[in-house]
């Protein structure tokens, strides 16, 4: 056993009832109880998995739960702390999508609209027939997951996209793609007519008083930017790229990601306080929407759901490597589903040094967010979440 590894055990199982945990609305018996079942799965795992150090977050009837374990900083021996950013992966997309529906409540684009029609450079390309729904839900011909390594600029961009061609009708087929989702949020932002961070600040992370989300962190907030691992257990950081912002490049606090979820489970309507608020609300909203069917998975715009209550398999399968790497078939719904009380909404994440996994139920009023800083398998992110979800639940 490495000796930083042994360490960080025994930090753990001293340390983690140094968890920030709020009181909850029940009695103390109730609290022990989450405090103790979040300790006895999150230990286990880090310790399977090597990971220095996360940040769990729970929702339950709107109280907000926290709880940190292990290390920030390895080497530094800096411990997690509820101010402690991550990297967020492509739990990023889930707030990309929230601005690209938060473009169209505002009437600055229909998702029905061609891509094309959005920015003029694409016209004449495969994008006049592709439309916004379909980048946002990875069904527009089978995007890669990744750009090619040429592709480093703005300028390389576009002319990459103006070349590409489907290789299967839009619609039909559903391929992850940071591309795919990457190209929504772009042309979200250029319908809005502002910067992508700029719009994403003004009209998603401050309506939410998400207070610690930043796509560059500020020297300020440095001390509190974890260190992604390794395999090797090497120090990392995610590095940039063309539309990394959109895809996969923000940094945030559990507690941070939690208000997204606490608006999210809100019935419509009930997290607007101002005017300015209720585009916001409706933009949440349209993420939710089940649009295609991919087996037992629903896609939404960032989102993916599931009818609740959900079996374990079931989420293991919908967020397999196959369902990632593979171009799978999709269904059209027409119309699309409404927003779902009685569904498991989720989304995976991850960077080169780190994980992350984000779960909520509505009919049950309960969310989960699962931080680390090392990139571990998603089987076993969900199946921690899944086992916490359904020892408060009940659920079978």
């Amino acid at each position: 056993m490495p000796k930083y590894l042994a360490a960080q055990i025994s930090l753990l199982m001293a340390g983690s009832l140094l968890l920030g945990s709020s009181a909850w609305a029940h009695d103390g018996v109730d609290n022990e109880r989450i405090e103790a079942l979040v300790n006895n799965t999150i230990v286990p795992l880090m310790a399977e998995h090597r990971i220095p150090g996360m940040s769990v977050a729970l929702s339950i009837n709107g109280q907000p739960h926290y709880f940190q374990f292990g290390n920030a900083d390895l080497e530094a021996g800096i411990a997690v702390t509820e101010e402690t950013l991550f990297e967020l992966g492509s739990v990023s997309k889930i707030f990309t999508a929230t601005l690209a529906a938060y473009a169209q409540s505002s009437g600055a684009l229909s998702l029905s609209d061609r891509a094309s029609l959005h920015l003029p450079a694409l016209e004449g390309s495969a994008f006049d027939e592709i439309t916004l729904l379909e980048l946002g839900t990875y069904t527009a011909g089978e995007l890669p997951l990744q750009f090619p390594d040429a592709v480093d600029s703005e300028e390389a961009m576009i002319d990459y996209y103006r070349q590409w061609q489907p290789e299967s009708a839009p619609g039909s087929h559903r391929l992850y793609s940071n591309p795919s989702l990457g190209l929504f949020g772009y042309l979200a932002a250029h319908s809005l007519g502002k910067p992508f961070e700029t719009l994403m600040q003004e009209d998603v992370f401050s309506p939410l008083r998400m207070a610690h989300s930043y796509f560059q962190v500020p020297e300020e907030q440095q001390a509190n930017y974890a260190y992604g691992y390794s395999k090797e257990d090497e120090p990392i950081r995610v590095n940039p790229g063309v539309l990394d912002a959109q895809a996969y490049g923000l940094k945030s606090t559990a507690a941070d990601v939690l208000m997204l979820v606490d608006a999210n489970m809100a019935e419509l309507g009930e997290a607007a306080e101002t005017e300015r608020d209720e585009p916001l609300s409706q933009a949440m909203a349209a993420t939710r929407m089940g649009y295609f069917s991919v087996g037992n998975m629903t896609q939404g715009l960032g989102w993916e759901s599931y009818a609740y209550p959900v079996a374990l398999e079931e989420l293991l399968e919908g967020n397999s490597v196959e369902m990632v790497l593979e171009a799978n078939q999709a269904n059209r719904l027409s119309p699309p589903l409404p927003p779902r009380q009685n569904a498991l909404y989720n989304k995976t994440g991850a960077t080169n040094g780190f994980g992350a996994y984000v779960a909520f139920v509505p009919s049950e009023q309960i969310g989960i967010v699962l931080l680390a800083n090392r990139n571990y398998p998603n089987g076993a992110r969900i199946e921690a979440a899944h086992h916490i979800l359904t020892a408060l639940t009940d659920a079978p």
